[in-house]
């Protein structure tokens, strides 16, 4: 009989895990009683639900004793109107994140390979090795955009997925439409091309790809968006795909069964109907992340561009001082490693607070 005490398992587990970094979720604010604290870490939404969500969330409520609608049917009509694509084209997942772990369930094989830009979005490698595949994590350039030549470089017979992550979450940079563009042309017609676009809606680069018009030029190329950010609705966790009707069919085969709840989905459909109140919120957190852009950058900090709710500091090994000293002043913000330290846009006492961190910080 094996002794329930002991602290060693005899459970098999995939020894894939052994390999699997940890996600990292931005640390919440600590509760002081000398000063109001701010969570920057998790490119969060600042603003509360409007209304009219909250509305949609309560009545949804009364009925949560009811599985949702499998389907998402209302939701995907919503998206196919909107966005002018067939109801069959869009398919929903639980964030963006869900969505990226569908496509690698219907795409990859044990062994084959997917290739993203790094330092990227720290869920890619995870999800990729869970999914049993190859990661190919392309550095990024000097400016911390992403490389599409290299990119394009990596593929081999092997490789299943690209992830392009536009803008580029930590770093805030888009591609280019130009840039993508010739990638693409490089890319072979059976290999699947994400476009991961999260901060969408807070990019202002004229330079950007229009993803709808590139998808609908290219069959192998899929879209994901969220609601998570400029929605506000992160706790709700509701993403979309737009995908040619194969792809989409496909991710809505591999999703979990009724994974999206109908509150989620309500308020995701509130949302779009409200969206014009959400843009003026959008606006001002664009207008604060460029305040926060240009500070930065006259205090002596090499800040890239950014088309997105946060900033990115290439601080290297000064990353966990950084760290520390926001949190001492009672700003949280999302440290990488040694490579740098990446803080959302959020209330504007917070910016205020963060420029007075990044003054004090360069005197030393």
């Amino acid at each position: 009989m094996t002794d329930s005490t002991s602290p060693t398992s005899v459970v098999r587990l995939r020894t894939t895990l052994d390999n699997v970094p940890g996600y990292v979720p931005g640390k919440p604010a600590a509760q002081r009683a000398d000063l109001t604290t701010y969570k920057i870490s998790s490119n969060e939404n600042p603003y509360p639900p409007l209304p009219s969500v909250i509305k949609a969330v309560q009545e949804a409520a009364l009925e949560i004793n009811r599985y949702p609608d499998m389907g998402v049917v209302a939701l995907r009509e919503a998206l196919a109107q909107r966005f002018g694509v067939g109801v069959d084209e869009v398919a929903t997942g639980t964030g963006s994140v869900g969505l990226l772990g569908q496509l690698l369930q219907i795409t990859c094989e044990p062994g084959d390979e997917v290739v993203y830009a790094w330092r990227s979005f720290e869920a890619y490698p995870i999800v990729i090795a869970l999914a049993g595949a190859n990661g190919v994590a392309v550095p990024l350039d000097s400016d911390s955009r992403h490389d599409l030549t290299a990119m394009a470089d990596a593929i081999t017979d092997r490789t299943r997925l690209v992830v392009v992550c536009t803008p580029n979450n930590p770093t805030g940079p888009v591609v280019h439409a130009d840039e993508l563009d010739a990638f693409l042309d490089r890319v072979p017609d059976d290999v699947v091309v994400v476009i991961d676009e999260a901060y969408l809606e807070f990019g202002r680069d004229h330079r950007a790809p229009d993803a709808l018009a590139t998808y609908r030029a290219r069959q192998n190329v899929v879209v994901l968006r969220t609601f998570s950010k400029a929605y506000g609705l992160a706790g709700l966790r509701v993403g979309y795909a737009i995908a040619h009707e194969p792809v989409a069919a496909a991710l809505r085969k591999a999703a979990t069964p009724f994974g999206v709840s109908d509150i989620a989905q309500r308020a995701a459909i509130a949302s779009l109907e409200a969206y014009d109140e959400l843009a003026v919120r959008v606006d001002a957190l664009v207008t604060e992340r460029d305040r926060l852009l240009t500070g930065l950058r006259q205090l002596g900090y090499a800040v890239p561009d950014t088309q997105a709710n946060f900033v990115w500091l290439p601080l290297g090994d000064r990353t966990p001082a950084f760290a520390a000293a926001a949190e001492e002043a009672g700003l949280v913000v999302r440290p990488f490693a040694t490579d740098g330290v990446r803080c959302s846009i959020g209330e504007v006492e917070a910016t205020d607070r963060l420029l007075q961190v990044a003054a004090d910080f360069i005197k030393r």
